[in-house]
């Protein structure tokens, strides 16, 4: 019964509305929370003394790292995105559970297993979901909709934040059990309504057929863009929730960075979506890169709560706009097969990722040095951001990179 109400998805036909909504809900739950749920369970976790700032920075880093490793592997779903996404969303929830009943400082090695698995599960997700719904909502005629698909980052974000902030009064095990029920349930609705293995085998076959994208030079710029925007927003987007624990212990209070932060991503995507279609997508990138670097700046001038408030928004409302811009240019540019292109830019993403909290171990993750280590590699972050927010603004052309909606 459930199955035969979700077939219709595998039909070529299969509403616009749907398809949208299957990335939506997949986006939610592979980025909301295989990738970020970590960030506003990070301060109650310290709450209740079950991690330490150091076991901390390594699963966010041991997370970084498997979201690299996804990406590196990503490229091999090209022929079939949708066993990609099924495969990835179910390993998100299965790394999720677990955390339930596993986390502390005893268990640092199993909990960095977990984090790097659901890392790589979660690059999976994001690009095959870009690479499927994309090429479906092309083959529809309807290109200019796919910016809708990545609200889902922002919802299942701030998601993940209101779970946090309502339900702090719980232990954060209790929190992380709630969470893998529901990527549970959301792996499970998005797994029926995939087209099957032999519906898929059929709408990609011109796709896989295509071609392998070589990294030409034009590409190559795009990249390092792209892995700037990861170095740019990983410092705040990690450590904001825990910034503001610093400055007042109530989680009501302190938790509420990061559904501000998910809020923004979300409303900033569906205003990009209604408002900039008639935007260069190098446009639309270099406005979201060089807000970010505002927000990444603010933290160096005070680290008040109200600063850090605007940070997350500034941050949380751009990110996204302009992974969605970058991966919408680079599924333009690779029309035909976008999977390779889209797995080396989330290759360079998930580098930066990397490389922020990295800087901030080597620079000093305790005590005062702590707050130095942030200081600098927020100044690091805005540096280059700005500059390739210049970069990205004076090479945009109108006649290769701006949406035309169909009529």
């Amino acid at each position: 019964m459930i199955k035969s109400r979700f077939s219709e998805f595998a039909e070529a036909d299969a509403p616009i509305w749907r398809i949208i909504f299957i990335g939506v809900i997949a986006l939610a739950m592979a980025l909301g929370i295989g990738r970020f749920a970590f960030t506003p369970l990070l301060p109650l976790m310290l709450r209740d003394g079950n991690i330490s700032a150091s076991v901390g920075a390594q699963w966010a880093t041991a997370n970084y790292a498997g979201y690299l490793i996804g990406a590196l592997i990503a490229s091999r779903f090209s022929g079939n995105p949708v066993f990609g996404l099924r495969l990835g969303l179910m390993g998100v929830a299965v790394t999720t559970l677990p955390f339930g009943w596993i986390q502390g400082s005893y268990m640092p090695l199993e909990g960095a297993v977990l984090r790097t698995a659901a890392g790589a599960f979660s690059a999976w997700v994001l690009v095959c979901a870009s690479s499927w719904c994309l090429v479906e909502l092309a083959r529809r005629g309807s290109t200019h909709l796919g910016a809708w698909v990545y609200t889902g980052v922002g919802l299942g974000i701030a998601l993940t934040g209101l779970f946090a902030w309502l339900g702090g009064g719980q232990a954060a095990k209790a929190l992380w059990l709630e969470l893998g029920l529901l990527s549970s349930a959301g792996a499970l609705f998005v797994w029926l309504g995939l087209p099957s293995a032999r519906t898929n085998s059929r709408s990609t076959a011109s796709e896989s057929s295509s071609p392998p994208t070589s990294t030409e030079p034009r590409h190559l710029a795009l990249v390092l863009c792209y892995g700037t925007s990861g170095f740019g927003y990983i410092v705040p987007a990690t450590f904001l929730p825990a910034m503001a624990w610093q400055r007042v212990s109530d989680p009501l209070l302190f938790g509420l960075t990061w559904p501000l932060f998910g809020l923004a991503a979300a409303l900033s995507v569906a205003a990009a979506a209604r408002w900039l279609a008639a935007w260069p997508r190098r446009h639309v990138w270099a406005l979201a890169q060089g807000t970010m670097a505002m927000g990444t700046a603010l933290p160096l001038v005070t680290q008040a709560l109200w600063s850090l408030a605007i940070s997350a928004i500034l941050v949380g409302g751009t990110f996204m706009v302009a992974t969605m811009a970058g991966l919408q240019l680079a599924r333009e540019q690779s029309p035909n097969n976008p999977t390779p292109l889209l797995s080396r830019m989330t290759v360079a993403f998930a580098t930066g990722q990397i490389a922020g909290p990295l800087l901030i171990l080597a620079l000093g993750p305790a005590g005062a040095a702590w707050g130095d280590a942030l200081f600098w590699a927020n100044a690091q972050a805005s540096a280059l951001l700005a500059a390739t927010a210049a970069w990205l603004w004076s090479g945009a052309s109108p006649s290769t990179s701006t949406w035309r909606p169909s009529r």
